[in-house]
């Protein structure tokens, strides 16, 4: 692990050399100090005491993770994977009320946020492995044994393959409006593109042979307002907090970086947010001993069916079903207070049922 003064430092070298060209520095307002800045200007909400630091993995690389402790080792931590676009600030409404009962990590995806941006694979099965072996890596880094894994929209896409991969280290996986599960067909298909909102149709009709987010870039100097244009929603979610551009900045800088981990991205999806692996024909390889709770926001535009189909796939294992209403795909932040109270429940049944496991083991020793 590295104190964070020098990861600035390091932060700082390190985005000179993948933004480049002169060009590139001065037309994109950006660079990973200023989203170090905005990142700390979002984490100032959040009451707990947390520490940041980077955890190297193999290649050179790092993983920036943000760790809350509240010091009670009897209760499973948790370790929450952010979504597409983002970085592990993003959940700054949930920190708190989860952090309070156990160890909380979140850390930025590898090629995403304050992480090193390598260049991936260009093939989608590699480029899944080795999104995979990276969070194993940091799991060794850090130190954790077993914990309780959450992802979020890509990150439920990522935390579900992790679980595959390897079992032993997950007591319950929860997914919250995960991406990449449903098969695409055509049926499917014309039902998601009416349910798709329409800055997603917009940017993606535009961007079909690009990066998802190249025109957040491409903008230059106007690509902060570009983010606030496309998504205005963004600023009701965390208007509690927020009254000004914070989440607006943090974005954009999570977002105007190299494009490590969204040309990953691009690789493994079929637009518009279909898997070219899909995850739900291989729920059924999951460990039937691992616990899945999937939480949708009742009115999201993603696939909701899918949980509705693993917990039919999977009869003879723990599988749960919750709908968050009035909440959208960002259901961590749309309706937070529901949300933190679902996992917080999720973490406690956990709790309690992995110490019955422990004393029953007692008992027939």
């Amino acid at each position: 692990m590295e104190d964070s003064a020098k990861s600035d430092e390091l932060a700082v070298a390190e985005s000179k050399s993948f933004l480049g060209s002169w060009f590139n520095i001065k037309w994109r307002p950006t660079s990973m100090a200023q989203l170090a800045a905005a990142e700390a200007r979002v984490l100032q909400h959040v009451k707990s005491a947390f520490e940041s630091f980077y955890v190297r993995i193999t290649g050179n690389r790092r993983i920036w993770t943000l760790k809350v402790d509240p010091k009670k080792p009897e209760a499973l931590p948790i370790v929450m994977v952010h979504g597409f676009g983002a970085g592990s600030a993003i959940w700054l409404l949930n920190v708190d009320a989860i952090g309070k009962h156990r160890s909380l990590y979140a850390f930025d995806i590898l090629g995403f946020g304050r992480s090193s941006r390598p260049t991936f694979s260009t093939e989608a099965d590699v480029i899944e492995e080795e999104f995979v072996n990276s969070i194993e890596e940091w799991r060794e880094g850090v130190g954790l044994e077993k914990f309780i894994l959450l992802g979020h929209s890509f990150g439920g896409f990522l935390a579900a393959s992790y679980s595959l991969k390897h079992p032993d280290r997950v007591q319950h996986l929860i997914l919250a409006d995960p991406w990449g599960f449903a098969e695409r067909t055509e049926k499917a298909a014309e039902e998601q593109r009416a349910r798709v909102p329409f800055w997603i149709k917009a940017v993606g009709t535009v961007l079909l042979n690009f990066n998802p987010l190249a025109a957040v870039r491409a903008a230059g100097p106007w690509g902060p307002g570009l983010v606030q244009r496309f998504r205005p929603d963004l600023q009701a979610k965390f208007s509690e907090v927020f009254d000004d551009d914070t989440i607006f900045s943090y974005l954009y800088h999570c977002n105007a970086q190299s494009p490590s981990g969204e040309a990953a991205f691009s690789y493994m999806q079929i637009p518009f947010g279909w898997a070219k692996n899909p995850m739900l024909p291989r729920m059924m390889q999951l460990r039937r001993d691992i616990p899945v709770t999937f939480i949708y926001g009742a009115r999201s535009w993603m696939d909701k069916e899918s949980g509705k189909q693993v917990k039919v796939q999977r009869q003879d294992s723990y599988v749960d079903v919750q709908s968050v209403p009035e909440a959208g795909h960002h259901v961590y932040a749309d309706q937070y207070e529901d949300f933190n109270r679902l996992v917080v429940q999720v973490c406690a049944k956990t709790d309690k049922a992995q110490l019955s496991e422990k004393n029953d083991k007692k008992t027939i020793i």
